[in-house]
């Protein structure tokens, strides 16, 4: 039987609320509001949208921005849990997240190290906040994601592994598509409803916990 391999959305999925918005709304650029409802509402590309949002923020704030971002995040319950029991299983567990690199890796360094943290990087160099695609779609995405998360894990070559996604939001969904098994909150529960993806839904990663065990004790995962 395959392996498992975990790839875990980020931002309202390890974190309870979404940073990007919660910087949004702290900061409240003139205009954000309405590209969020863009992106949320798929009449522009999350590529498009994320640097449209940050964009509109100075990078003279940038220390409080960052510093309102790291201790604003508040973690899942259950979440440290989560990555020691991914550890006691060996189970790789990869980070892939349409966040931005200078929250992200500050927030998870105590949780880690991961088999790899996949996300969006900034550039502070000019007048406004600058983002930047290291994780662009591949020939076979027409979706521009930004951090691509489909594209992601057929770049690291996983055919022969149980495929686990964990999200929440619009930046999951294609994700979920190449999944073998789903845990899933808010928008992405839907859709895996609507599609017939094999999921089940969590509020805190003690239920993730659960639902991974109960595979692995069927012999699903073994």
């Amino acid at each position: 039987m395959p392996k498992p391999v975990i790839f875990c959305d980020f931002d309202g999925t390890v974190t309870e609320s979404d940073n990007i918005i919660s910087i949004m709304k702290k900061f409240a650029p003139p205009g954000w509001e309405q590209v969020k409802d863009d992106i949320l509402g798929q009449k522009i590309s999350i590529r498009e949208g994320v640097g449209k949002l940050f964009s509109l923020l100075p990078t003279n704030m940038k220390d409080e921005i960052t510093d309102f971002a790291i201790k604003n995040a508040k973690i899942r319950h259950g979440f440290k849990e989560f990555v020691e029991f991914t550890r006691a299983e060996q189970i790789p567990l990869y980070i892939v997240s349409g966040g931005i690199d200078f929250f992200i890796y500050p927030i998870l360094e105590k949780f880690g190290p991961f088999a790899g943290i996949y996300c969006n990087s900034s550039d502070f160099s000019d007048d406004y906040i600058k983002i930047l695609w290291p994780q662009r779609c591949d020939s076979l995405c027409q979706n521009d994601c930004g951090c691509c998360k489909p594209s992601i894990i057929r770049k690291l070559d996983l055919d022969i592994s149980f495929k686990i996604v964990i999200g929440d939001s619009v930046t999951d969904l294609e994700a979920a598509k190449y999944a073998d098994f789903v845990l899933a909150r808010d928008l992405l529960k839907e859709k895996c409803e609507e599609w017939g993806i094999k999921h089940q839904g969590f509020h805190t990663f003690y239920e993730c916990i659960e639902g991974i065990k109960k595979r692995i004790e069927v012999g699903e995962l073994t």
